[in-house]
């Protein structure tokens, strides 16, 4: 079905004729698409190792460009350089907060005319969508602060950061990355019917995330497997790529990709790319197409991978381990909700039986997908029990033509329920299950409480990831977890009604290159960021939260669903930290800061004196060192983009994490677009450290300015022992260096408008 190959390869001839055999002789990535489209956006005179890219355009949404104009505001912002959308599709239906939702929405639309940008309304389209339909192009790349953000299956290569990328961005600077790895992606066969995008796509997430694979490389895919594939389906794999944890993805291009665009009214855009004849990639992955099975990703990861005839022959043992997983996930948060899935098997069939469907979003709700589920669904019923299926089309245009086509009245005399273009069912601001709910859905992720649910308050409830096509065979079946592959259905194969642009035309505020003196609107939500200090010459850290699980997402550092509404409120977002994970952070982190400021006013508190005197820090060393929290995590950052993990810690007095490794570039990238130091542990190395124990680093800034990767430092506990520690910083860019010195980006940025 899927193989790997960790032996670099080199491709014999291009498009529907290419193969791959060893490599000899050149250097890898030569060719490649991937290395072309980074060669022709960067800015270097040539790599040398990284590249320091500017891309064509820029997206965000409604949870995330608050807070990015807002910092390229105080940073000297006048206009949008390249075309910026703002979208409206997250904070959208949550009701959360009163008016600051709509009054986010007021201030996007206020910057867009005062800066010339695209602001797309409320349930419009979601951000995805909206880059496929009007922005993307074959060659170009995309930077969005959302880390779906992948449009390879056009031709463009997306990216997904944290804000202050964009903000970089915005400001006419660039982004900087080493030069990354490519991996070929080698497609052969065609899928059976009843196998969908999300099918190929869980598949791939389980073959390569636990083990690295793909991670912060370029997945590049090429082979005679592409043909067979409806542009729909292409997406719907490419936009899963992100949770492979690659830095990004690229497909080569043919007629279908000429049409999709020619539909949209921008065939100028097309172009044709393929890797050159002789191309050579870093490593490879296989995938028969026809090899793959309907998948379920089980909670709490898209790589949790099992056929969903696996499921079925094994349930009692997969429920049980995912409810082992929930009690190890939810221990220490006090939880006070256990979830019981095993009671889930259906006694008469020993199928699992599911209480929800969402066919959803920027890889749900594809007009493909969606009509298929109708098809599977013709004159069916979903029943009127407990199980329920909702759907959410990408955009109001796709809508439409769900419409005209008819597909949308089918589904709903089947008992479906359509709903506005919304990505909330990814991040737990819609469809939130029942208590101890089972979830099946057509999204991008279902890490724990990504679908609402609230441990502590008692709620507990999960989500499985699968393909909408087996979605509606289990709908059909009234929520017994049912294969499309086991369904006979005729598939729909009239026309695609036209795509109609007219909302948008009559809709979407249009106004790059037109800048104007329009003020902005704010709400009374809408705060500014706090001021941030420098970096210290000395740093005394207190570890504030320590977390053993193997990974840890973003989610569980700064939670998406209701928090959402307060994105544009630095304090207030803040004191939602770790709450679903550490719920002790909050507070710890707040009594340190407050530490920090007796120190600033130069009262050393004696808790800090004590512990430095065990170092041998002279009183006047004391008051002139810096402190500040940290966290310990194993390897944090798994999962979104969204930079209010990082910078949640530092409006709460964070300066450092540590860890192992960082699950993902662009999280390492927020912490330090953030002033907070990102350290690493040698692997093997014990650090069986407690809340409360202290870490000391000193010289630290003089490392930075120096470049030093390896710090000394000592850990003090608080039972009196000290003992050494090496903490790593990977090599920092000398922009990154001076972001840190300066505090973080914004009081990089005033710095050098001062100057």
């Amino acid at each position: 079905m899927i193989s790997l190959h960790a032996e670099s390869v080199t491709l014999a001839g291009c498009g529907e004729n290419c193969a791959p055999q060893p490599l000899s002789g050149s250097l890898p990535g030569v060719g490649t698409m991937t290395y072309s489209i980074l060669d022709a956006h960067n800015v270097a005179a040539t790599p040398k190792g990284a590249y320091r890219l500017r891309f064509d355009s820029l997206i965000s949404h409604d949870i995330t460009y608050v807070g990015i104009i807002q910092t390229a505001r105080a940073s000297g912002l006048k206009q949008f350089p390249v075309p910026y959308a703002l979208t409206n599709c997250h904070n959208s239906l949550c009701a959360v907060g009163g008016t600051i939702n709509e009054d986010d929405h007021v201030f996007g639309l206020s910057a867009a005319k005062r800066y010339g940008g695209i602001y797309v309304p409320a349930n419009q389209a979601v951000l995805h969508q909206y880059a496929r339909e009007m922005m993307s192009g074959v060659g170009q790349m995309i930077l969005g602060s959302d880390s779906h953000t992948r449009y390879g299956a056009l031709g463009a290569i997306g990216i997904g950061e944290g804000g202050p990328e964009v903000v970089k961005q915005l400001l006419s600077n660039t982004y900087d990355i080493a030069v990354p790895e490519v991996v070929l992606v080698y497609l052969t066969g065609a899928p059976k019917q009843g196998v969908g995008p999300h099918d190929v796509a869980i598949a791939l997430c389980g073959a390569v995330y636990d083990n690295g694979f793909a991670k912060n490389k370029v997945l590049e895919f090429v082979g005679p497997g592409i043909k067979t594939l409806p542009m729909d389906f292409r997406i719907g794999i490419d936009v899963m790529t992100t949770e492979t944890a690659c830095l990004s993805s690229i497909w080569e291009t043919d007629e279908q990709v000429r049409a999709y665009y020619a539909a949209h009214g921008r065939e100028d855009q097309y172009r044709e790319l393929h890797p050159a004849m002789d191309a050579s990639y870093h490593s490879m992955i296989s995938i028969d197409l026809s090899k793959i099975e309907p998948m379920i990703a089980m909670p709490f990861h898209p790589s949790k991978a099992y056929t969903i005839r696996q499921a079925n022959a094994n349930a009692a043992d997969i429920l049980a381990a995912v409810e082992k997983d929930a009690a190890q996930q939810f221990a220490g948060t006090k939880a006070k909700a256990a979830l019981h899935l095993v009671d889930k098997i259906d006694r008469a069939s020993g199928r699992i039986r599911v209480d929800q469907g969402i066919i959803a979003g920027c890889a749900g709700g594809m007009y493909d997908n969606i009509r298929e589920a109708a098809a599977i669904l013709n004159d069916a019923s979903i029943g009127a029990d407990y199980f329920s299926l909702s759907i959410y089309p990408p955009s109001a245009p796709v809508n439409l033509q769900l419409i005209e086509a008819g597909i949308e009245q089918r589904l709903m005399e089947a008992g479906a329920l359509f709903k506005p273009c919304f990505c909330g069912p990814c991040f737990g601001a819609g469809d939130v299950p029942a208590n101890n709910g089972f979830s099946i859905r057509h999204t991008t992720r279902n890490f724990p409480n990504r679908e609402g649910s609230r441990p502590s308050d008692g709620q507990l409830a999960t989500v499985a990831l699968m393909d909408a096509r087996s979605i509606a065979a289990t709908a059909r079946a009234g929520g017994l977890l049912t294969a499309a592959t086991e369904i006979d259905y005729a598939q729909d194969n009239a026309p695609v009604p036209p795509f109609n642009a007219n909302i948008y035309e009559k809709r979407v505020y249009n106004g790059f290159g037109k800048p104007s003196d329009v003020a902005l609107r704010f709400g009374p939500n809408i705060a500014d960021w706090p001021k941030i200090d420098p970096l210290g010459d000395r740093l005394l850290l207190r570890l504030v939260s320590v977390i053993r699980d193997p990974v840890t997402t973003t989610d569980e550092l700064i939670p998406s669903g209701e928090t959402s509404s307060y994105r544009s409120n630095p304090l207030k977002l803040a004191e939602f930290t770790l709450s679903r994970r550490d719920p002790a952070y909050v507070g710890r982190a707040k009594a340190v800061q407050a530490l920090n400021a007796a120190q600033k006013a130069g009262n050393c508190p004696a808790e800090a004196r004590d512990a430095l005197a065990r170092v041998f820090l002279t009183d006047n060393e004391a008051v002139a060192t810096q402190i500040a929290s940290a966290v310990f995590a194993m390897k944090p950052g798994d999962g979104s983009a969204r930079e209010q993990a990082a910078s949640c810690q530092r409006v709460l007095g964070g300066g450092a994490n540590i860890s192992y490794e960082y699950a993902t570039k662009r999280y390492r990238s927020n912490l330090i677009n953030w002033g907070i130091l990102p350290f690493t542990l040698d692997v093997g190395t014990l650090f069986d450290a407690e809340p409360n124990d202290w870490v000391y680093v000193p010289d630290v800034r003089a490392g930075i300015e120096q470049g030093k990767t390896a710090f000394s430092a000592k850990l003090i506990r608080a039972n009196g022992q000290v003992a050494e520690l090496t903490l790593h910083i990977a090599a920092l860019t000398p922009d990154e260096r001076d972001i840190i010195l300066s505090g973080c980006l914004m009081n990089y940025y005033a710095k050098a408008l001062k100057q």
